[in-house]
């Protein structure tokens, strides 16, 4: 068989709000969100092969076999898929973890969609969504590929176009726990829902955010610092926090009068992810 690697974009996502509108008796929350990807993110390179084995060339620090997402994603599609064929898996890691830009669920995603083209299994993207949702309910939005409209608990989207403009992106130094997030009793989970044009006139907030600086006095700095330059904003749980510019010159701009010391980095919004771009264009 062709030996040919296959190299895919693994896109970050941004939460341009986040309301907690209720709490299934499961555990689970309720949720209204939008999400958008950046033209930013990690990459993974699929070589496939003959003999069923999925090996993950990459080592991830402090995340075991068993809760990676990337071998997860791949067994299980090769599960259902009922191929013999494997894959050797590297990934290129830019994406921070604990984040909130879905740098895990992204991760699947593409594996998803890319072991399935490569593979040539093709399951189709409902399939593939619904795997995807066994391993988090943010990996839908991107197995999918389009901005989104999400409700329940984020697995209900309805596609959306919204303006694209850039982000600047800011890392503060901590990773957040989103299970510790959603089960701080100081969450509100009683939020009105809304509507997507009521969300265009008005905007929408983040739910978390007090929780979260509370919590963790790293993110409540940056966020102060940068509301300074722009209207700051936090992505799901955190920790990333994001204000939107009308050119990338601008954000350039304000990346370079915050400390050398915080991670940050410039992206475009995109309401096509990466991936799916790059495959359209393939095909």
């Amino acid at each position: 068989m062709n030996r040919a690697t296959l190299s895919l974009p693994a896109p970050a996502k941004l939460n341009l709000f986040l309301h907690i509108t209720g709490r299934r008796a499961d555990g689970y929350h309720l949720l209204q969100t939008l999400f958008q990807f950046l033209d930013h993110g990690d990459t993974l390179h699929f070589t496939p092969r003959e003999d069923g084995q999925i090996r993950l060339l990459t080592e991830l620090p402090g995340v075991a076999a068993e809760d990676n997402l990337i071998l997860r994603a791949a067994r299980r599609l090769q599960q259902v898929s009922g191929t013999r064929l494997g894959a050797d898996i590297v990934l290129d890691k830019r994406l921070p973890m604990g984040g909130g830009i879905g740098g895990g669920s992204s991760d699947a995603a593409t594996t998803l969609v890319g072991l399935d083209h490569l593979w040539q299994t093709d399951l189709g993207e409902d399939r593939l969504a619904a795997l995807g949702l066994e391993l988090g309910a943010d990996v839908p939005v991107f197995v999918r590929g389009r901005a989104a409209w999400a409700e329940g608990v984020g697995e209900q989207l309805t596609p959306v176009e919204v303006d694209e403009p850039w982000y600047l992106v800011v890392v503060p130094p901590c990773h957040v726990s989103t299970a510790e997030i959603f089960s701080d009793e100081r969450l509100t989970r009683d939020t009105t829902p809304i509507t997507l044009a009521a969300f265009r006139e008005h905007g929408g907030r983040n739910d978390c955010l007090p929780v979260v600086t509370a919590r963790y006095p790293e993110i409540r700095n940056t966020l102060i610092l940068l509301n300074k330059f722009c209207e700051a904003k936090m992505t799901g749980t955190g920790s990333c926090l994001f204000g939107a510019f009308p050119n990338e010159r601008e954000a350039d701009k304000v990346r370079a009068r915050l400390p050398a010391t915080l991670q940050a980095f410039v992206a475009k919004g995109c309401n096509t992810s990466p991936l799916h771009a790059l495959l359209n264009k393939a095909t």
